[in-house]
């Protein structure tokens, strides 16, 4: 990777998102209050909805600390969507996922191969709540949240969905080896492609620009994952770029 290439990750300030407004027609009965009873396939008709009801959802502990529940930010007819683990403190105050340094980091990375968060991405987590200290979500509360992501994978319904920390790929296809091991590996599952890559907060922690580091390896996946849409592009016909 060369200089300009290295550039993009560099960060500056960027403004604070506002949290999105969400309509008051809706039931919150249609919550299992029951981490044991799935949420139903087809409940949810938007993210809007979705998010009144994840607001009152109490199907795990978290719910009884956030301030806000952390559903989505993006196209919600993307043609990828990037899975993260859990909301941070930045996070649980705007109610919007990867707003952060990493989130700033994530978008010049989508950037760097001309993606865009408008056009191209949706983004959430695998948990709605922020989990205490931003500790890695436990199994059971990232099992009573997958319902939620199972929804809003179905209404999106990506091509290629990007998982970024274990819990996500423990969640989504069930692997369990570390990212270094599995990272920029393409997986096939109910006609979509999931492929593992570094959490943004890692290539923070990871300086290093040289060949085989975290932002080397990262450069190489997103390149990937731009081509493999621009291939998925190509094959549908009568398609346009905008219109996936």
């Amino acid at each position: 990777m060369n200089e300009e290439q290295f550039s993009l990750f560099d960060l500056a300030p960027s403004a604070e998102p506002a949290a999105p407004k969400v309509p008051k027609d809706f039931d919150p009965s249609l919550i299992p209050t029951s981490a044991k009873i799935p949420i139903p396939i087809g409940t949810y008709n938007s993210m809007e909805q979705m998010s009144q009801h994840c607001n009152q959802c109490h199907r795990c502990d978290l719910g009884a600390n956030r301030t806000h529940a952390v559903i989505g930010r993006g196209n919600p007819k993307a043609p990828i969507m990037v899975v993260g683990e859990g909301p941070g403190q930045n996070e649980d105050e705007t109610g919007l996922p990867f707003v952060g340094k990493s989130g700033q980091l994530l978008e010049k990375i989508l950037a760097a191969v001309k993606l865009t968060i408008e056009e191209d991405v949706f983004i959430c987590n695998v948990v709605k709540c922020r989990p205490p200290e931003n500790r890695t979500p436990a199994t059971d509360e990232a099992e009573a949240c997958k319902g939620y992501l199972l929804e809003q994978i179905r209404m999106v319904d990506p091509k290629i969905i990007l998982l970024t920390g274990a819990t996500a790929m423990k969640t989504l296809v069930g692997i369990k080896q570390g990212i270094t091991k599995v990272r920029g590996q393409w997986v096939e599952r109910d006609d979509r492609l999931y492929m593992p890559i570094f959490h943004p907060a890692y290539l923070l922690r990871n300086q290093s620009r040289d060949q085989g580091s975290p932002k080397w390896l990262m450069w190489q996946d997103i390149q990937a994952v731009r081509d493999k849409l621009d291939e998925i592009r190509g094959n549908l016909p009568n398609q346009s770029p905008n219109s996936l």
